[in-house]
């Protein structure tokens, strides 16, 4: 009977290392790659449409041989309408860019004159052009910026008969002045982006000489108008190109 179980337990010894030996081995499983997230780049050329609000504040004056008399001065809002087209280039979290903005407008002003209240004047402004460029700071897809430039604008001055409604002088003109804006942009799709901006523009004076035969204005040699024009709008742009680089995520 001993040398039975010396034998059992001499043949178990030596069986368990065998049975160790055909475990198979743990598998390896490799480290997931790093997250990578990709940063909005602003870079590249883009076209957009924008619309809003605009007011208007002009202020007419009569030039006569005996000096310069004040007709009034007068506010009117209205809408404007329009696109733009530009390039941005990003440099970091800084972002440079150059635009190009036309737009619709509805904003005129009507008012009796102070030269003579029996006559009328309406300044209107029909159309708006920015040529600007912009300094930006990026956060990601948001990006806020300030612009400066030139701008332009067309307008028309008409004077009229305020009992009878008879134009007795109309003339137009298009008036170079400076801006200065600032906004607020967000890239919510790849490659699209919206926003909202102020500008201001100062368009300075400008003169109109006319001659009428109306004794009410014989004595007057030119006008002159000074105009600023205020705009908010709502901008939605297209960029053209990629939508961003990835870059490892850091932990």
């Amino acid at each position: 009977m001993k040398k039975i179980l010396l034998g059992t337990v001499l043949a178990l010894g030596m069986a368990a290392p065998a049975s160790a030996a055909d475990l198979s081995a743990r598998p390896y499983v490799k480290a997931p790659p790093p997250v990578v997230a990709p940063i909005y780049d602003w870079t590249g050329f883009y076209i957009g449409a924008n619309g809003g609000w605009g007011q208007s504040h002009n202020c007419v004056d009569f030039v006569t041989l005996a000096g310069t008399v004040a007709s009034g001065c007068r506010d009117r809002s209205g809408g404007v309408v329009g696109g733009q087209i530009g390039y941005r280039w990003q440099t970091n979290q800084f972002v440079f860019g150059l635009e190009a903005q036309g737009d619709w407008a509805d904003l005129s002003n009507t008012r009796v004159s102070l030269f003579n209240p029996t006559l009328s004047t309406t300044v209107k402004t029909d159309g708006i052009g920015l040529f600007t460029g912009q300094l930006g700071w990026a956060w990601n897809a948001s990006l806020f910026y300030v612009k400066g430039g030139a701008a332009v604008t067309s307008n028309r001055l008409f004077i009229f008969d305020n009992t009878t409604g008879v134009g007795l002088v109309s003339a137009d003109n298009t008036r170079w002045g400076g801006a200065l804006g600032v906004g607020w942009e967000y890239g919510f799709a790849p490659n699209w982006s919206a926003g909202i901006e102020y500008d201001h523009l100062w368009m300075g004076h400008a003169n109109n000489s006319f001659s009428v035969t109306d004794p009410r204005l014989a004595a007057v040699l030119n006008d002159r108008i000074s105009q600023d024009v205020d705009m908010v709008t709502v901008r939605f742009n297209y960029r053209f190109g990629g939508y961003g680089v990835p870059v490892a995520a850091k932990y």
